[in-house]
């Protein structure tokens, strides 16, 4: 598990988005080649940055049962629309990520979702490998 700090889930806090605007979650998750795959249930804020950091995107289910939930970073999403969420993967790539159970756990690992993307950290400067 990382040693950074540790990120907080909005809606699990008092802390609000300063603009209301800037809220996607329901939006629809859309891949590099337009696919429609999920929805962003939910933001995990650095509470001492004040910034997004990773999306919770949840796909698949019915009336809750089923669904499968991925954290995916924020560097990903390369366009943002009023309904939509376009990030820079495929969609098999986010399904082949690895899971996060928040009944299971408060606290993902960090290092291995942004190791698994690829990209870097926002705690550092260089891509991990």
């Amino acid at each position: 598990m990382s040693d950074r700090v540790l990120l907080v889930k909005l809606g699990e806090t008092d802390l609000v988005l300063a603009d209301p605007e800037d809220d996607i979650r329901g939006r629809t998750v859309v891949d590099t080649d337009g696919e429609k795959f999920g929805k962003v249930d939910g933001l995990f804020l650095d509470h001492d940055e004040g910034k997004v950091r990773l999306l919770q995107v949840v796909d698949g289910g019915f009336l809750g049962l089923g669904k499968e939930s991925r954290l995916v970073p924020v560097e990903l999403v390369r366009k943002l629309d009023a309904d939509q969420v376009v990030i820079d993967r495929h969609r098999q790539a986010v399904v082949d990520a690895p899971g996060y159970d928040p009944e299971l756990t408060d606290a993902p690992d960090y290092d291995d979702i942004y190791r698994y993307y690829d990209v870097g950290p926002w705690w550092g400067t260089r891509p991990f490998g």
